[in-house]
């Protein structure tokens, strides 16, 4: 999944503008994108997508998810990318997604096939046998193994495992997950069978500088509470930490994203403020000096302003 400067490929000139007359979406824009990715604390741990039925759009998914992801590409072109590496997709390829990776897709075809699984780190967590697969192939840890390329021979043996977890999954029954869990431990033992791992294209300077941004931003937000609170959170901070001109990083994001910086780091900040309010026990004060307010009121104004209703508000409902 990638934007249109941010590699150098050597592909055709129709595909290049392509490239360059769209920006990609961030999954905020997305809301009607399944499963809503934000929305982590859903009560679900594993599901499964057929790709042609889900449509599949151009997206940026710039902070840690709660789930990983196996995702099978039968159909379609595109250009996909995993923190800096980049690959264009025209032929059946296999891809596992850690939490922590900076992911996104760029279409460039209406045509789709293929399925995805989505599964949260409580369901391996309650599946020793599966954790254990998933730590001994290193399928989704090893950036080198993430990506796999297929033949169109090796397609349906690989496309079998999702497509019984699905009919496990409509099935339901006291067993479902468990027997979705095998058949995801036999989709990564076919895939160490089969693998071949193509070569990433080149990134551009422009896409390193992105990635640092969102790579920054993640380890700024994933970790924080009230002993280590947040500690950068404007644009000038993150340029200055980036080493570059904020008018120059605004540009670079708005650009390529439709976003500047501070939309990203509020958005960001929106984020985390929501996952603590709903997943933790902490006091308003506590949670607004966590993420940067060093009095409640103006953390109450700055939620209030971007999502309508009070922190306070937000956690009753939900």
């Amino acid at each position: 999944m990638i934007l249109n400067a941010l590699y150098k490929s050597p592909l055709p000139d129709m595909i290049k503008r392509t490239l360059d007359s769209k920006v990609i979406d961030t999954l905020r824009d997305l809301p009607d994108l399944i499963p809503v990715f934000r929305e982590y604390f859903e009560d679900w741990t594993i599901r499964v997508f057929n790709r042609q039925q889900h449509e599949c759009r151009n997206y940026l998914s710039p902070n840690r998810r709660e789930f990983y992801k196996a995702l099978l590409i039968t159909k379609g072109t595109g250009v996909f990318t995993m923190g800096l590496n980049t690959y264009y997709i025209e032929e059946p390829t296999l891809l596992f997604i850690h939490p922590n990776d900076i992911i996104s897709w760029k279409n460039l075809s209406e045509e789709s096939g293929g399925y995805y699984v989505l599964f949260k780190k409580a369901f391996i967590n309650q599946h020793i046998q599966l954790k254990a697969v998933i730590d001994k192939f290193g399928l989704f840890a090893d950036k080198s193994k993430s990506v796999i390329r297929l033949t169109e021979s090796e397609v349906p043996r690989i496309s079998q495992y999702f497509e019984k977890m699905q009919e496990e999954e409509i099935a339901g029954g006291e067993y479902k997950e468990d027997a979705m869990q095998a058949f995801l431990q036999l989709l990564m033992v076919e895939s160490m069978k089969v693998a071949r791992y193509p070569k990433p294209d080149e990134v551009t300077i422009d896409y390193s500088h992105i990635h640092n941004f969102f790579d920054l931003l993640e380890k700024e937000t994933s970790g924080i509470n009230y002993i280590t609170p947040i500690r950068i959170k404007t644009a000038k901070e993150f340029a200055d930490n980036l080493r570059m001109h904020p008018n120059y990083l605004n540009a670079l994001l708005k650009k390529h994203t439709g976003q500047n910086a501070s939309t990203h780091i509020r958005n960001r900040i929106i984020d985390e403020a929501k996952a603590l309010l709903l997943q933790t026990n902490w006091s308003l004060n506590d949670i607004s000096y966590s993420i940067g307010f060093a009095e409640q009121p103006n953390f109450n104004l700055f939620f209030k302003k971007n999502t309508g209703i009070t922190p306070a508000v937000f956690r009753k409902r939900a």
